[in-house]
């Protein structure tokens, strides 16, 4: 089948003193070619985890995945990793970090080179290029972050909490910049995120997640990642439907939480 297919994956890790903890359970999804999926939970619901095997780091107890009909069994270009943190390279100018993986493949440099000027101008940072990864902000790290992703050509752009640590307004410009990165380049991306707001910004499906052990609780098909690209975000958030289903979700989260606290507290 083609896409991202996660077929009854779950994970359950052992702890030092002998016991465990089941993170994730039963986990069953079919991502389709050119999908923005976000996904929301509370903490503790196995998000980062379910990342974490997307990506090839972690290799789930059981259960399979596989990419365009090839099993994922270990980290590879064709899914690409924006972190929180741009874990970027600060003795490389921005140029050479976004260039970095093609340069690793052996690609030409007149190639690299016209990917770079590409990437940047893609990200808005076409004046940027010469400039050392410390001297930038974290909006701007992040760009180049989803810059040197982008130069590998991945067919999945998983991002974890990428916009998590930015100020409010420089989070909507980021918010607004992945919105024209699907659209502009088809990419299948699937985004981690705590924020609410954002799920529904930057989801056509919004998966929610079930704590403990971490599980698909609902999934929504919504207008606003479509609506939101080009357009003013703050405009879309003013949809009739969009506080309506924010309200819902809050609540589900929030319901979610008091169940974990009750269980902790007996």
């Amino acid at each position: 089948m083609s896409g991202l297919n996660i077929n009854d994956v779950s994970m359950t890790f052992e702890l030092p003193n002998g016991g465990s903890v089941e993170a994730l359970k039963n986990i069953n999804l079919n991502i389709q070619k050119g999908e923005l999926v976000s996904v929301l939970g509370p903490s503790g619901c196995g998000k980062t985890t379910l990342l974490n095997i997307l990506a090839g780091f972690l290799a789930p107890t059981e259960g399979i995945i596989d990419l365009n009909g090839e099993q994922v069994k270990k980290p590879s270009s064709e899914r690409g990793m924006v972190f929180q943190q741009g874990a970027l390279f600060e003795w490389m100018n921005v140029s050479k970090n976004i260039g970095f993986g093609p340069k690793m493949k052996g690609t030409p440099q007149s190639e690299i080179d016209k990917k770079v000027t590409e990437l940047l101008d893609i990200v808005g940072l076409k004046d940027f290029a010469d400039k050392m990864i410390y001297e930038m902000s974290g909006g701007m790290q992040q760009r180049v972050a989803l810059a040197r992703c982008l130069a590998n050509d991945p067919d999945v752009i998983l991002m974890d909490e990428p916009l998590g640590a930015l100020d409010a307004l420089t989070r909507e410009k980021m918010q607004s910049l992945v919105l024209d990165i699907w659209k502009k380049t088809g990419k299948t991306i699937i985004l981690i995120t705590h924020s609410v707001e954002e799920a529904l910004l930057l989801g056509e499906r919004l998966i929610v997640m079930a704590p403990r052990p971490g599980r698909i609780h609902k999934e929504y098909n919504l207008p606003f990642a479509e609506l939101g690209v080009g357009a003013d975000l703050r405009e879309v958030k003013r949809h009739k439907k969009f506080g309506p289903t924010r309200d819902e979700i809050l609540n589900m989260i929030w319901n979610m939480e008091e169940e974990i606290m009750g269980r902790a507290e007996n």
